[in-house]
């Protein structure tokens, strides 16, 4: 731990950094791969794999088992009809069993199949119709919800941080993550549920709230630069990121933590879908955020930046300033 605080106090003098803002074209060509994999993986893979909530059918849940076994599940509903079945467990005691919608007869069918093929009492099977529209109203709402959420963040950023720049750095970095993690559960087949679409959401609270405390760090280092700094603009939202470099990571940890416990919980002691939902979607934004709060919106900033006039100009003196301070420097290394 002693040398992990050594490491961020060196870190944050400067005594070492990492060069993220200079190697930003290596960030943007590993963001573009990235995004580029995100929308064609899906697409080649057949789309994204919907929650019953979405697609609308049948579910039926079948208490008290012996056995969690999914093929006893499959084979039962295959005798009453050919339409194919999704099953998954819960807890240590239950198997939960979902299908397209299913006629009131074979229905009824499916469900003493069922009963039967895990030796309980039919009264030990519930079913439930669940409607397609319920899903969509969902994603209509979350849809509205991320227009109103974009639109806000970039006008209270605009206005905090008198500069419109860091909106469109952030925006960009937010949509950045909310791509990554959608083409990660196109790619792997992860079900996507009215949850994982609420845990889209939350992912991009903590992703702004990460890029807020690095833009936060840039203002007030480039509000220190003078006509003497040494430094140019990029040097200082680089110094930026490499000081709120560990803080990352910390907050990072600490939030994947209980969330990775929650996941577990979720997946494995309990088979809760809902709570297995909102993990593995926080779970995966959350490594998408820190990674695009310090390689893709601080170099983004920086890079929207450099081409002002004043930007020029301050780089420029801080050049000059730096070359000053070279000569004197080798001057008095002559001299002694």
């Amino acid at each position: 731990m002693a040398g992990f605080s050594e490491f961020g106090n060196d870190l944050y003098t400067g005594k070492r950094s990492f060069d993220i803002v200079g190697r930003r074209r290596l960030w943007y060509s590993i963001a573009a791969i990235c995004i580029l994999v995100s929308i064609l993986g899906p697409l080649l893979r057949g789309g994204f794999t919907f929650g019953i909530e979405f697609t609308g059918g049948s579910e039926y849940t079948v208490s008290g088992v012996q056995s969690q076994s999914q093929d006893i599940a499959s084979e039962a509903v295959a005798t009453v009809t050919p339409v194919p079945a999704r099953v998954s467990s819960v807890g240590s005691d239950a198997v939960r069993v979902q299908t397209d919608q299913l006629q009131p007869e074979d229905s009824t069918a499916v469900r003493q199949a069922l009963a039967t093929a895990y030796g309980v009492e039919t009264s030990s099977v519930t079913e439930s119709f669940i409607g397609p529209s319920w899903g969509q109203d969902i994603t209509r709402q979350a849809l509205w919800g991320l227009v109103v959420f974009l639109a806000l963040a970039a006008v209270v950023m605009s206005v905090y941080f008198r500069t419109w720049k860091m909106s469109v750095a952030a925006i960009i970095a937010l949509l950045h993550d909310l791509v990554l993690t959608a083409g990660i559960y196109g790619i792997t087949g992860f079900e996507v549920t009215p949850a994982a679409v609420i845990g889209f959401l939350t992912i991009l609270g903590y992703s702004l709230y990460d890029t807020v405390v690095v833009f936060d760090k840039i203002r007030e280092n480039t509000a220190e630069d003078g006509q003497e700094s040494r430094r140019t603009f990029g040097q200082s939202v680089n110094l930026a990121v490499n000081q709120t470099l560990v803080r990352s990571i910390n907050t990072s940890i600490v939030a994947i933590l209980p969330v990775g416990s929650i996941l577990f919980i979720g997946a494995v002691v309990l088979g809760a879908g809902t709570l297995r939902d909102i993990a593995l979607s926080l779970f995966i934004g959350i490594i998408v955020g820190t990674y695009s709060t310090i390689f893709i919106a601080a170099p983004l900033y920086a890079h929207l930046r450099e081409s002002e006039p004043k930007v020029k100009r301050g780089d420029a003196l801080a050049a000059s300033a730096a070359s000053r301070a070279q000569a004197e420097r080798a001057a008095v290394t002559v001299e002694s």
